[in-house]
């Protein structure tokens, strides 16, 4: 596994790399598709590849290891093959997960104690184990386990979960390095700096991560509630101090005015649901801007979805016709919506790829904010 950039942007902090994996190259800056439990929600594996031009998706530990369960993904040979999909992944540790479940989880020094969502069992996640369900889950790139403190968060709180998320980090890579992965092909660990809103403790972090040498890091914690500023502010100080010849994935972010931004800040790989969680509820982001297609004044417009859009389903349907779908809750609505969506956020970091290589980098991010960001 290598990460090589390829050009950077003379006035920023872009820059255009490439991700080798076992099952193939990412080429960076990066959208990933989050398929939580195995699933792109109503997007089939064909479509993620030959429409929406996916290079990787995300699958969740939690979950997985809820449902379909450890013994199903070992005996099927990982998750690659269960959901067959010979392209890289990527599995998120489950931290978020478990603590989201503010009321169902106990934080200790050996890890979280957590009751399913489903039926109220108990388990526990350790910097361990979570290792040892990512090495069965088979992922090309799996993450630390972590505490994902809310927004806002008490510093000496924050504090307090800082070191021990960096406990964990320790514990989760002594773990890594002395297992392997199950189905004859590498992994790649990557820590995640955390530290809430506040400076010191993100820089802690990010020297604490960078310190460990590993093939790529994240940021996590943010785009939790916090002001964009604040957060464009925290990326930077953090990118100041991670290694630039590594691979940086910003977690759970964002917008497309966001991910730009970011790009801009030197972030090489994103993932967020806000594609498919909103075309579902009938958000489109579009060329033009964005549309709310429950509204009113699309009820007899018969144009194209988006006439600039790089979907199949941008030009195959009108409209009237998403809106009409979407009013009644049919299923394919939200397919439509969430495929059109996810393939203007692979075509929207494509672009950026290839304006950072032009050397226009700057003046397109500014253009296409002001664009993107109006509500049609």
């Amino acid at each position: 596994m290598r990460f090589n950039i390829i050009h950077s942007d003379i006035e920023t902090k872009a820059r255009v790399g490439e991700l080798i994996t076992p099952h193939g190259k990412i080429e960076t800056p990066i959208f990933m598709p989050v398929g939580t439990l195995g699933s792109v929600k109503g997007i089939h594996q064909y479509e993620l590849v030959n429409d929406i031009k996916a290079q990787i998706i995300l699958g969740n530990t939690y979950h997985l290891y809820l449902r379909p369960g450890l013994e199903i993904l070992k005996k099927c040979g990982g998750l690659h093959k269960f959901i067959n999909w010979d392209l890289p992944l990527l599995t998120d540790s489950g931290g978020y997960q478990v603590f989201s479940l503010s009321d169902n989880r106990k934080l200790t020094p050996a890890g979280a104690m957590f009751k399913s969502h489903i039926d109220g069992s108990s388990h526990l996640f350790t910097p361990e184990n979570v290792v040892d369900i990512q090495r069965i889950i088979g992922a090309d790139i799996i993450m630390a386990f972590d505490e994902c403190v809310p927004y806002p968060s008490d510093y000496n709180y924050t504090k307090q979960s800082l070191e021990l998320t960096h406990n964990w980090l320790d514990r989760g890579l002594k773990q890594f390095a002395e297992t392997s992965c199950l189905y004859n092909h590498e992994q790649m660990f990557f820590p995640i700096v955390q530290g809430s809103v506040y400076k010191d403790l993100r820089a802690v972090s990010a020297e604490y991560v960078a310190s460990k040498g590993c093939e790529g890091n994240a940021i996590g914690g943010l785009a939790v509630g916090e002001p964009a500023n604040v957060m464009y502010d925290i990326i930077e100080d953090v990118n100041n101090i991670l290694p630039k010849d590594k691979p940086r994935y910003l977690m759970g972010v964002g917008t497309p005015e966001n991910i730009l931004e970011c790009i801009s800040l030197g972030i090489d790989m994103f993932d967020c649901v806000m594609p498919t969680r909103n075309g579902r509820n009938g958000m489109l982001f579009t060329w033009q801007g964005v549309i709310n297609i429950r509204n009113e004044k699309w009820k007899d417009d018969f144009s194209e979805i988006d006439p600039l859009g790089n979907s199949l389903v941008d030009k195959f349907y009108s409209k009237a016709y998403l809106r009409h779908l979407v009013m009644n809750k049919e299923m394919l609505g939200a397919q439509i919506a969430s495929i059109h969506n996810l393939a203007f956020y692979l075509n929207l970091v494509k672009q950026a790829r290839e304006k950072i290589k032009e050397g226009v980098f700057p003046l397109w991010k500014t253009q296409m904010i002001k664009l993107l960001t109006t509500r049609l």
